[in-house]
């Protein structure tokens, strides 16, 4: 597919200009950048100013707005938006219908499922907590605070 150029009118009343995305459709705002190997996909609008990391799946009909920032290897479903100046971290995978709020960070390797919604300003990161100690000998059973091991009757 060409790199072709395509006006749209907004809202307003405005003529703004897109260029379609040569892998998957997608048409990309002007100062928008997208890595060579993200695929967007059709009817998915890429704002002024966003960036798209490398090897990212934009599901269509989705809507990237002005300066978010989207970061490698991202897989983001269809009918996604994508707030102004929100910050998703590399590898991060969002459900399709989900909505992200402007300036809102998600870290790096964060899961949403469809339909999720993240408010403006909200802060999302992945939770990897470290494991116990080898001399801690901690097992399921006891290792929520409170939580004993039931006894064992004599049978």
């Amino acid at each position: 597919m060409r790199n072709t150029i395509e006006s749209v009118e907004d809202n307003a009343g405005n003529v703004v200009t897109y260029r379609r995305h040569t892998n998957g459709g997608g048409l990309i705002g002007r100062g928008a950048k997208v890595g060579t190997t993200s695929a967007i996909g059709p009817a998915t609008y890429v704002e002024a100013g966003a960036r798209i990391g490398a090897g990212c799946r934009i599901g269509s009909g989705s809507w990237i707005d002005r300066k978010a920032h989207i970061g490698d290897h991202a897989v983001i479903g269809d009918a996604v938006y994508v707030g102004p100046g929100a910050v998703l971290g590399n590898r991060v995978r969002i459900g399709s219908h989900s909505r992200i709020g402007a300036r809102a960070q998600i870290g790096d390797g964060v899961r949403l499922h469809a339909d999720s919604t993240v408010p403006e300003d909200g802060n999302i990161s992945a939770v990897n907590s470290p494991s116990p100690p080898p001399s801690a000998n901690v097992s399921s059973a006891n290792a929520l605070p409170g939580h004993k091991r039931p006894k064992r009757s004599a049978a």
